[in-house]
């Protein structure tokens, strides 16, 4: 079966498979400065994350894929759905909002302007019985700058590819160095 293809391949050429080697970098950087271009347009680093846990069922399911913004001209507010991340921790984490405190001004006033003193965040998932300050790793309330995204949209189940790949590396290298071959000897 390879043995076909490796005499194709050298029938081909040399410059024939650079021309799909280079055909394949360009692929991958398109895809890398669309997901930042994304990332741009949301101001979000992570514009799309999947959901890992049964936490927050059943508003959403392990697997499904999540998207975000995080825009900069509006407050947190009770109920809104958020991923953030604690530092130290690798994994985002998607919950709830279950309170907010706006910081207070020496004057005893809150700044007319919504963003600029600090708003702090209490998240709960919505399938857990208490709030997430243990998850926080000593702190004691999430700041904006813990925050990844607010939850804008979803699609249920289409995460688990990821999850599959994540659970199997076997899998993941299988199918990365399956696209990688096809690239490379495909006659186009």
């Amino acid at each position: 079966m390879f043995a076909d293809e490796l005499k194709t391949l050298r029938r081909l050429g040399v410059r024939h498979v650079l021309l799909q080697v280079l055909n394949f970098v360009s692929v991958l950087a398109s895809g890398l400065m669309i997901w930042k271009g994304l990332g741009l347009i949301t101001n979000t680093e992570s514009p799309i994350v999947v959901v890992l846990s049964g936490s927050m069922e059943p508003a959403f399911y392990r697997g499904d894929l999540l998207f975000l913004t995080n825009p900069s001209d509006q407050r947190y507010q009770t109920g809104d759905i958020t991923v953030y991340k604690v530092p130290g921790a690798d994994i985002p984490i998607v919950h709830r909002v279950l309170e907010t405190h706006d910081s207070v001004s020496k004057k005893g006033m809150v700044s007319a302007s919504p963003l600029v003193d600090k708003q702090l965040l209490l998240t709960k998932g919505d399938n857990n019985p208490i709030d997430d300050i243990d998850l926080y790793q000593g702190l004691e309330w999430l700041e904006r700058k813990h925050i990844v995204g607010k939850v804008r949209g979803f699609l249920p189940y289409v995460g688990y590819v990821t999850i599959a790949m994540n659970d199997f590396p076997q899998l993941k290298y299988a199918l990365l160095g399956g696209l990688g071959l096809l690239a490379l000897i495909q006659r186009e």
